[in-house]
């Protein structure tokens, strides 16, 4: 009878120790400045989100952005169909951050598990971008904003970068934030919807 105990005992610890460490493992992570759709859906801004509601954190994808990484039409999803309402452009209707171009901005992310990453970048849309309909590199520009390379380190579980909105945008523009982890394939992908004066 003791070793049945102790059999179930040392099974338990095993099980233990490996849900620990995998779900150590794996990178998750949300913009909240400006508020990203995933936050709004999460904070039950805007409703109708799907599974998203529940794990903003969890847009991953495919790294490489913009040569390759997730397919246009869905990049705010991340390339992740069970978020597809992220790329949802609701008629143009989602909640938008009041932002100032030409002048600095916060972009802030919120790491609920974090991991060696190789950089942060962030994207603003051009003028070819409609904000009804889904989002697209022809709607980008092509080269980030702002880059802040990390060179495998680890962030904090908090990061907040300061950059300048490009001068000369106004109206709803959209940022694709982009956070690429150093050790797996993925990516983690934000859209921020703001409005620019």
């Amino acid at each position: 009878m003791r070793k049945k105990i102790s059999a179930v005992i040392v099974g338990i610890g095993v099980t233990c120790v490996s849900l620990l460490s995998t779900g150590g493992a794996g990178a998750h992570g949300y913009t909240d400045a400006p508020t990203s759709r995933q936050q709004f859906c999460a904070n039950g801004t805007v409703r109708d989100c799907g599974e998203i509601q529940w794990e903003p954190q969890s847009v991953e994808g495919p790294k490489g952005f913009p040569a390759s990484g997730p397919a246009d039409g869905t990049l705010c999803a991340g390339g992740n169909s069970r978020f597809a309402e992220l790329d949802d452009p609701r008629g143009g209707q989602w909640p938008a951050t009041d932002l100032a171009a030409g002048r600095p901005a916060d972009f802030r992310w919120r790491l609920t598990a974090r991991h060696a990453t190789t950089d942060f970048r962030y994207y603003l849309t051009n003028d070819r971008y409609d904000p009804a309909r889904p989002l697209t590199r022809a709607g980008l520009d092509p080269q980030p904003f702002l880059t802040v390379p990390y060179n495998g380190r680890t962030p904090d579980a908090t990061v907040t970068h300061q950059g300048t909105i490009p001068a000369g945008r106004t109206g709803k523009q959209l940022v694709l934030a982009v956070w690429t982890v150093a050790d797996t394939g993925n990516a983690f992908y934000a859209c921020s919807d703001v409005r620019l004066s």
